[in-house]
């Protein structure tokens, strides 16, 4: 599978919970049920993965956790704030760049509509 339909199945199981389950609600909900949808739906996914920093022949263990790690080539992290913040963008963008993950989708299940608050982080650009 590419990862372009890879990640439309995250956004369209995004979805999916977001009209289900409402807004607001809090971030470890939305992992957890993402989580299991995204199986149901065939998907290879990890919670909760740690993220180390390795710098040359050095490696460090500063506690970093993705909240998803789909089909070892997406970071997913989930947010449940009334917007999202730059550091948000950075977060993803770290994981992706310490794990060499070409994409991070940084979804917010904090607002009214779901499209407005999924993110693809690509490459250390941010799309609409």
């Amino acid at each position: 599978m590419k990862i372009n339909e890879i990640s439309g199945i995250i956004v369209d199981a995004s979805y999916k919970i977001h009209t289900t389950l409402g807004p607001g609600l809090l971030e470890s909900v939305y992992e957890a049920v993402l989580q299991r949808e995204l199986i149901r739906r065939g998907l290879k996914v990890r919670r909760q993965v740690p993220v180390p920093i390795r710098y040359e022949d050095m490696e460090f263990d500063e506690g970093f956790r993705a909240d998803l790690i789909v089909e070892d080539c997406i970071v997913v992290e989930l947010k449940s704030a009334e917007q999202l913040a730059p550091v948000h963008f950075k977060q993803t963008l770290t994981y992706c760049r310490l794990l060499d993950y070409r994409l991070g989708l940084l979804i917010n299940f904090g607002g009214a509509l779901i499209k407005d608050g999924i993110k693809r982080v690509i490459n250390g650009t941010i799309e609409e």
